[in-house]
C-alpha cells in the first residue's frame, strides 16, 4: 500500500469510529466525554455531527500527545554525544523540527495545542460543548491552560523511562538500541539531581528520586490546586 492510501484510511476511520458511537451510544446510554486534563468536555451521541466532533477530536488530541512525547524527548536528548537508533527515529518523525532549540521544542506543544483549541472553539461553541469566552483575555487564558496540560501526559512516559532505567542498572538485560535510548534519556533527566548524595555503595536512588518528583510535579500537585480551587468555589475554567 502506498502512502496515500493510508492518508485515505485515518479520515474514513475517523468517520466510522463516529458512525459507531452514533449508533451504540444511545442504545446503552453513553455520552463520549473528552479529558483535557483542566476541563472535560461532553458530546452527544445520539447526534452524528456531535459523535463525529468527539471522534476528531479524540483522534487530535492522541496525535498531539504522541508528539509532545517526542518533541520532549528530542529536547532532553538534545546535547547527546552519540545518536542511537531510537534517538535517529524520533529525529526522523521529527524532521526539521529536531534541529530546533532544545526549550523551543518544548514550547511547540503549549503554542500548538492553544492554538488549535482557539480554531475549534467556534465549533464546539455551535455543538453546546463549551461556553463562549466573554472576552479575548478569556480566551486567552483558556488556550493556555489547555496547551499546558498537555504536558501533564508526560505523567505517563517519563517515570516508565526512569524504572525502567532503574530495573536495567542491576539487571543485565542485553546491548540493545533501546536500553541504551533509555540509559541516554534517564542520566539527562536526572541531571539536576547530580548534586544530591544519592549513591550509597551499589545503591543509586536518583531514579526512584526523579520517579517521585515528576509524580509530584506532573500528577499530584496539579490535582491539589485543581481540589484547592474547588474547595474554595473558585472557577477553574475562564469566563
Amino acid at each position: 500500500m502506498t502512502g496515500w492510501l493510508y492518508l485515505l484510511a485515518l479520515p474514513l476511520l475517523v468517520c466510522f469510529r463516529a458512525w459507531l458511537y452514533w449508533q451504540i451510544g444511545p442504545a446503552v446510554n453513553w455520552m463520549p466525554k473528552l479529558d483535557l486534563g483542566v476541563i472535560v468536555l461532553p458530546f452527544r451521541s445520539d447526534l452524528f455531527r456531535p459523535a463525529l466532533a468527539y471522534s476528531v477530536l479524540g483522534f487530535v488530541r492522541l496525535i498531539l500527545i504522541f508528539y509532545t512525547w517526542l518533541l520532549v524527548l528530542s529536547a532532553i536528548n538534545r546535547r547527546a554525544a552519540t545518536i542511537d537508533p531510537v534517538l535517529r527515529l524520533i529525529r526522523l518523525q521529527l524532521g526539521r523540527l529536531a534541529d530546533w532549540p532544545g526549550w523551543v521544542q518544548f514550547l511547540i506543544p503549549l503554542v500548538l495545542v492553544a492554538g488549535l483549541w482557539a480554531a475549534f472553539q467556534p465549533l464546539l461553541i455551535q455543538f453546546g460543548i463549551t461556553n463562549r469566552a466573554h472576552s479575548n483575555l478569556h480566551l486567552f487564558e483558556r488556550c493556555l491552560l489547555i496547551g499546558g496540560s498537555v504536558y501533564f501526559s508526560l505523567k505517563y512516559l517519563l517515570p516508565v523511562i526512569l524504572l525502567c532505567h532503574l530495573v536495567a542498572s542491576y539487571v543485565y538485560l542485553g546491548r540493545n538500541p533501546f536500553w541504551d535510548f533509555i540509559t541516554a534519556t534517564s542520566q539527562h533527566l536526572l541531571a539536576p539531581l547530580r548534586w544530591l548524595p544519592l549513591r550509597s555503595s551499589k545503591l543509586d536512588f536518583a531514579p526512584l528520586l526523579g520517579i517521585v518528583l515528576l509524580l509530584v510535579l506532573l500528577h499530584t500537585l496539579p490535582y491539589l490546586v485543581l481540589r484547592d480551587l474547588l474547595a474554595r468555589n473558585l472557577p477553574v475554567w475562564p469566563g
